[in-house]
């Protein structure tokens, strides 16, 4: 099953590959910087096309400012969530190790917007404990802090007071009953919906750093979801998720095949997508075991 899911993925993405280098999002798009990360994620992990993964790279590293930011677009330099995705991209290059160590001090440098919570708040999180934002200036939630935490590990810094910090931030926004969402726990008295995704992330940021007992009732939540998810997103981090705590399900290919057989009825997945599913379908010990080579 894995040879019949690989090679049609490997050859959809590398049709997206741009002549300039990096990835389009859509056959025919424009690049996109977190587009390009997954695509190079993804072929880094099956060993194909060297080539465009050292291309994609280097477009990376052109796009990267001066203060170490990995922005979606130029036009927009306060949305700098791609950065710690671009980190991890880059992981395994030496011609890259500058650019890595440049967006990690951004990282460390960044925070997002926080303040003491006040006894009669309507919100269950402590809004105090810093992580990291999608964009600038703005509070911090789940998936930036996730991303950002797994960049710091990767790169050596997972010991850093910022990193102790996310984690108390991720263990705070995690729900009673287990799993999490964007980042809400309470809000006027209610307890708040977890999603597949936001705690497949989350578990992933956490794995080797939290005991099991901790997050055992998220794991319980993800294993009796992940069953039934179908879309790239969910499903992909889903299957990560489990797997940083050795939970992956053993029919774990049916389900990203049944996902990519759905592409039949809602046309084409777009780059990002397929690449995540690629990457979750290799993942057996999570995103960053994969992108370590411990997973090989």
């Amino acid at each position: 099953m894995l040879e019949k899911i690989v090679e049609p993925l490997v050859h959809t993405l590398s049709e997206r590959a741009l002549p300039e280098g990096g990835f389009s999002n859509q056959s025919g798009g424009a690049y996109r910087p977190d587009t390009t990360a997954w695509a190079t994620l993804a072929l880094t992990a099956v060993k194909a096309r060297r080539d465009l993964i050292e291309s994609a790279r280097g477009r990376l590293a052109a796009d990267q400012m001066e203060d170490g930011r990995v922005s979606l677009s130029p036009k927009h330099p306060q949305t700098f969530w791609p950065t710690p995705l671009v980190v991890l991209a880059w992981h395994g290059s030496p011609k890259h190790r500058l650019a890595q160590q440049r967006a990690i001090q951004f990282l460390l440098r960044t925070t997002g917007k926080h303040f003491k919570k006040k006894n009669n708040s309507v919100i269950g999180h402590d809004s105090s404990i810093r992580g990291w934002p999608w964009i600038w200036n703005t509070h911090s939630w789940i998936e930036p802090t996730a991303m950002a935490l797994l960049a710091l590990e990767l790169t050596g810094c997972g010991n850093h007071k910022r990193a102790k910090e996310a984690r108390l931030m991720l263990l705070n926004r995690q729900l009673e009953r287990g799993g999490w969402n964007f980042g809400n726990t309470y809000v006027f008295g209610q307890q708040l919906r977890p999603m597949p995704e936001s705690t497949g992330i989350a578990l992933n940021a956490l794995a080797e750093r939290a005991s099991c007992n901790v997050v055992e009732k998220s794991l319980w939540y993800l294993k009796g979801r992940v069953g039934r998810l179908r879309t790239p997103f969910s499903l992909s981090w889903s299957l990560l998720g489990l797997g940083a705590w050795a939970e992956m399900p053993a029919n774990a290919g049916k389900f990203v095949l049944q996902s990519l057989e759905c592409q039949n009825v809602y046309g084409p997945y777009d780059t990002a997508q397929l690449s995540m599913l690629l990457v979750s379908l290799l993942g057996n010990r999570g995103l960053l075991n994969l992108v370590t080579g411990r997973d090989m």
